[in-house]
């Protein structure tokens, strides 16, 4: 749902308006101003169709540049788009999974995945081409070649069966994060629970964010043998309390709750929240 024109103010007190937020990403003089825009735009879920129309024209901006010739507005614009729910923008977001910027074909990836738009899976299919032998860092940079964990994600969250044995390669993968967004997608793709213990097995690695990233993906599929390892795990309680709400809000879902009676096993996850409070 949209939101009016009226006054809105962010976390640092700064306000703005719809209008001033739509005329700010249309102008071309200050590239910081479009950049807030749109990130604006989607953090207040704006769905007003000038709005909508201002961000589909910023994922082909060329002005906003950035030294390394990435280009910053049209990934705030994608990460804003993949908030609104609109499904007009998904032929924008898929041609932005050619762009040259590693990181708008990520947000793109990303904001697809939120749309729940099946007919990306082709070209979000057509990024793992070459498999883990194409999957190589890119010299110079801190990323492989392509968004991996984003596009693998994407695929298990839209359903791609079809995607299942060119996903399982990259269970594989010498990048630990990618093995994890592989798991996290098979296991959506089968329900096999091995894809879903690969994932519990990452809560006990010596790196916290390795441990982070794992409780996020059980979180996300929901696994619910996990719900015991991630309130143990050694991380952040913020973080176990949103992996484990996660877990929860899919049993229940699968349960059939309110209709049906809440279930031991949601009682017992509910009891590892508050012990984390």
């Amino acid at each position: 749902m949209g939101i009016d024109s009226s006054q809105l103010v962010n976390a640092q007190g700064d306000s703005l308006t719809v209008e001033q937020a739509i005329a700010n990403l249309q102008q071309t003089e200050d590239p910081g101003l479009r950049y807030y825009a749109a990130w604006w735009l989607g953090r207040f879920r704006v769905t007003l169709p000038e709005a909508v129309d201002a961000l589909l024209a910023a994922l082909e901006d060329e002005s906003d540049r950035s030294p390394d010739g990435g280009y910053p507005l049209r990934r705030n614009a994608a990460r804003a788009l993949g908030k609104l729910g609109e499904q007009r923008v998904v032929p924008g977001l898929i041609r932005c999974l050619d762009c040259p910027d590693y990181y708008v074909r990520e947000s793109a990836a990303q904001a697809l995945e939120m749309l729940g738009a099946p007919r990306a899976i082709p070209a979000l299919l057509a990024l793992l081409a070459g498999s883990i032998a194409a999957a190589v860092p890119v010299e110079g940079t801190p990323h492989l070649v392509q968004p991996y964990n984003a596009v693998l994600e994407a695929l298990g969250s839209l359903g791609a069966t079809e995607a299942i044995e060119t996903i399982a390669a990259f269970l594989e993968h010498p990048v630990p994060q990618v093995q994890n967004a592989a798991a996290r997608a098979m296991y959506q793709l089968t329900g096999e629970a091995i894809y879903g213990d690969q994932l519990v097995q990452r809560l006990q690695e010596a790196n916290l964010q390795l441990r982070r990233s794992a409780m996020m993906d059980l979180g996300a599929i929901g696994y619910l043998p996990a719900a015991q390892p991630v309130a143990a795990t050694l991380a952040e309680n913020s973080l176990k309390l949103i992996a484990l709400q996660g877990i929860l809000e899919t049993h229940i879902r699968n349960t059939g709750f309110p209709e049906a009676e809440l279930s031991s096993e949601a009682r017992q996850v509910l009891w590892l929240m508050d012990e984390l409070l």
